[in-house]
């Protein structure tokens, strides 16, 4: 696998199709969530991902503090299904974690976790912060890395 982090202008159109597609895969059609994925945030991000012959497989959008949550975080994070008992869920965000310390010099990581994932994150040392909450009609729960 090869890692690949770019910003929003340094995305090839090829890119940025396959990641627009990825997202939707999971989140609205496998998830059966309909949301707005599309927000006017990917021009502000970092986008990591995953690549197995060119195509793109996995991925996670990065922000600074400040343009999402207070502080750094990550988000929009997939695997595509035929690939996930690779582990490459645990890759990718290693490399975030990574991606987001070179980049934006803090090890302080917020994120916005689907509550049925708490223990896939909690193996990465983030840690549950408040209550579950819906969002999009999914429940989730704030975690932090610090």
């Amino acid at each position: 696998m090869k890692v690949v982090v770019k910003t929003f202008n340094e995305l090839t159109i090829n890119e940025l199709y396959q990641i627009l597609k990825l997202r939707s895969e999971i989140f609205i059609v496998e998830q059966d969530c309909v949301y707005q994925d599309i927000d006017n945030k990917d021009q502000k991000a970092l986008h990591l991902f995953l690549l197995d012959n060119e195509k793109i497989v996995s991925y996670a959008r990065l922000f600074n503090a400040g343009n999402y949550f207070k502080q750094a975080s990550i988000g929009r994070v997939v695997v595509q299904e035929k690939y996930r008992n690779l582990r490459l869920g645990h890759l990718l965000i290693e490399e975030s974690i990574i991606a987001i310390k070179k980049h934006f010099l803090t090890s302080k990581i917020t994120m916005s976790a689907q509550k049925h994932l708490k223990k896939f994150y909690e193996s990465h040392q983030f840690l549950q912060i408040g209550e579950e909450y819906l969002e999009d009609g999914i429940p989730h729960i704030k975690m932090v890395l610090s």
